[in-house]
């Protein structure tokens, strides 16, 4: 294969891992915030929680834990381990080519 098409494939997995990371580092922030009772009227924490929501809908109400706190980091953080994981994994699948 030739060096310009493997450089295209770091590139690209280069990409997806930042897009991995950046969603993954969202709704870690939205656990911080939520675990130091953030400010929900602030319009950067309305922000964040709105991105967390869209991405961990499909994980975060797969717990039913009594405590709300564990709640929302095991649901919150099961997406984020998910797309670190799978992104990671893209990635170098991309960059073995």
């Amino acid at each position: 294969m030739s060096p310009r098409y493997r450089s295209g494939s770091t590139s690209a997995g280069t990409v997806i891992v930042i897009i991995a990371d950046v969603m993954a580092a969202i709704l870690g922030v939205w656990i911080l915030m939520y675990l130091l009772d953030a400010n929900r009227a602030n319009d950067l924490v309305q922000f964040v929680h709105n991105a967390a929501n869209w991405l961990a809908g499909w994980s975060r109400d797969l717990f039913t834990f009594d405590e709300e706190w564990a709640r929302v980091v095991a649901g919150y953080g099961l997406a984020a381990v998910v797309y670190l994981f799978i992104g990671h994994a893209l990635a170098g699948r991309l960059r073995r080519g």
